[in-house]
């Protein structure tokens, strides 16, 4: 069995109400959190908030207090883990990576849980909302 780890934040902004930031795949065109591979060397917060630049163009605060993992198979042979934290940033102005991002944006909060392509994505953005106290979502 192969193993790929990644990491990657789900990223919240204060405007009139809460907003969190959601990405659509130029590959998969499915809708998530901004996330992408360790580097050698790095920490999994150092790698969230790498790949949330790159991704994004966004300078985050990672939270490490709020740390969700998601493992699911990619292919039958490789079992892939991601990590994902919670992160606040102030600034909306988005720069998606063309090579890999079709679109970035914001959402409420309730909008962006609709959104969202995996039901897995969706419990842990409740999870961090839970404990942020950003959002208390109903089940």
């Amino acid at each position: 069995m192969n193993y790929e780890k990644s990491c990657g934040a789900i990223v919240f902004r204060k405007a009139e109400q809460w907003n969190v930031l959601l990405i659509r795949h130029v590959k998969g065109r499915h809708i998530s959190f901004p996330k992408g591979h360790m580097e050698a060397g790095e920490t999994e917060s150092q790698t969230a908030a790498r790949e949330v630049f790159e991704e994004t163009g966004l300078r985050v605060k990672i939270d490490r207090g709020f740390r969700a993992e998601n493992r699911y198979k990619i292919r039958s042979d490789t079992q892939k883990l991601v990590v994902i934290f919670a992160a606040v940033t102030d600034s909306s102005e988005l720069t998606p990576q063309p090579e890999e991002i079709a679109e970035a944006f914001w959402l409420p909060i309730p909008e962006a849980l609709e959104r969202l392509t995996y039901e897995r994505d969706k419990k842990i953005l409740r999870d961090a909302c839970r404990y942020s106290g950003a959002y208390a979502p109903e089940e």
